[in-house]
């Protein structure tokens, strides 16, 4: 079957949120309204995020019109480069062409359309390339849902930007628990062989139900037998695992806390491991992932002085009106966005078993031990034997991801907490989200872990709350 050649409109949201896009659209061609340009210097001043992908989509732009020398632009422009920071390093990308808007196409506008709105200038050089071009099928790609909607009902194809997609569907994404059949224990214990090496019980198991699993996967069976286990190395047909730490036990209990559920007893498995360097753990609100990773981090930075300091940072999204800028130093303005972490330490501070003297010594050691930083100047730095909380890391999009995870230097462990149902950042959704992108890719590493929390343990009302409002 032969597939019809499509000509792509880009919005300079897709830009904004990709600027190699122009490279993702294989043998078809791609259109840039000249209004895609005006939006792209618009935006190109400035230090976040769309303002340097607005500079590097004109850089691009600028380096395939100087590879094209002579060629008259309304040709078009060969599409051939090298992506940056991609496994297309050392292979030439080959795809369509790439044309740009010359003339004025306003008057193509409905009159129920006001000609000089940004988004409908988009549109008229959308219709344009509809009339003009007979027998290809012209699609306007954007990330704004509003210009999609006017372009469905202008009869002009529209589509999102899914090229950046970690799955279809978020409720794809693995939750980083397995359970077990009853008959689990039957079936393998011929095959099974277990030891035990410094107080720590394994298992090597074989068989089918092997290929599913990867490292650091947690494995339950639905029985009395409260069996709780973790995947340590998968080979083929054939896995090890250990027996996981019971950290609901008083006994157990990381900086006074003590996990209440199975899913907590999981997330303090993984953070409390020192083999495993990345952690990702998703709940909606009130399900102990601030707390639990604030309290790991204490007990390791402090009592077992495994690493030298915490790194607290979060995505700086508002949920209502913007309160504008802060006064301060940089700790000092990312305090109001840090509500969150200090309410939890305040928790694991200020407990009946101290007195006063006792807690303000301890406020003293852990706010020389425990640094809030911005998001803002994260780029260029390397963090070394810190244990690195990223909070709210369902607003930041892959890119930013990648650019924060790279931070870590030698000894450095990074935390990754977020609710991919909370998502304030515009165009992000929960399958684009750099969280859902870190938990999709991070599965298969041996140093990687990954929980979704479910039961909530803050309040009965917060409980009932997150369930029906």
């Amino acid at each position: 079957m032969v597939r019809q050649h499509r000509l792509f409109v880009l919005d300079s949201s897709v830009l904004m949120h990709d600027p190699a896009a122009i490279f993702r659209f294989q043998e078809h061609d791609i259109y840039i309204p000249m209004m895609v340009l005006e939006e792209l210097d618009a935006a190109k001043k400035g230090h976040s995020e769309v303002s340097r992908n607005a500079r590097q989509a004109s850089r691009f732009f600028d380096d395939l019109i100087r590879q094209a020398g002579d060629v008259d632009i309304t040709d078009g422009l060969a599409l051939t480069g090298i992506l940056p920071n991609t496994k297309e390093q050392e292979e030439e990308v080959l795809s369509g062409k790439l044309y740009f808007q010359t003339q004025d196409y306003v008057r193509r506008l409905p009159e129920s359309l006001p000609a000089n709105v940004a988004d409908n200038k988009i549109l008229s050089a959308a219709i344009a390339m509809s009339e003009e071009r007979e027998g290809t099928h012209v699609v306007l790609v954007s990330k704004d849902i509003n210009l999609r909607i006017k372009a469905t009902v202008l009869g002009i194809t529209a589509e999102d930007f899914f090229t950046d997609q970690a799955l279809d569907d978020v409720d794809l994404l693995h939750t980083g628990i397995q359970e077990l059949e009853p008959s689990f224990w039957e079936e393998h214990s011929k095959d099974m062989h277990s030891w035990q090496e410094e107080g720590r019980t394994f298992y090597r198991i074989s068989g089918e139900d092997c290929k599913g699993w990867f490292p650091n996967l947690f494995l339950h069976v639905n029985d009395d037998s409260d069996f709780q286990a973790i995947v340590r190395q998968v080979d083929g047909e054939e896995a090890v695992i250990e027996y996981a730490k019971d950290y609901t036990q008083d006994k157990h209990a990381v900086w006074g806390i003590a996990a209440r559920n199975a899913g907590q007893n999981y997330a303090l498995n993984l953070l409390m491991d020192p083999e495993v360097d990345f952690v990702t753990i998703m709940g909606m609100a009130g399900t102990g992932k601030t707390l639990l990773t604030l309290a790991a981090a204490l007990s390791q930075v402090l009592d077992e002085n495994i690493y030298k300091e915490v790194i607290m940072t979060r995505a700086t999204i508002s949920v209502g009106e913007d309160i504008g800028f802060l006064p301060g130093t940089e700790e000092e303005k990312m305090a109001p966005w840090m509500g969150a972490l200090m309410d939890n330490l305040e928790v694991l501070t200020n407990g009946d078993e101290h007195n006063s003297w006792e807690r303000g010594a301890t406020n003293d050691i852990i706010s020389n031990k425990v640094k809030i930083r911005s998001l803002n100047f994260m780029r260029g730095r390397t963090f070394l034997n810190k244990f690195l909380i990223i909070d709210e890391a369902q607003n930041l999009t892959s890119k930013q991801m990648k650019t924060l995870i790279t931070r870590a230097g030698p000894d450095t462990k990074v935390v990754c907490l977020g609710n991919v149902a909370q998502i304030d950042t515009p165009y992000l959704t929960g399958t684009t989200s750099g969280l859902t992108y870190a938990v999709d890719r991070f599965k298969q590493w041996d140093h990687s872990g990954h929980i979704t929390l479910t039961v909530g343990e803050r309040s009965r009302l917060a409980d009932f709350a997150a369930l029906a409002l």
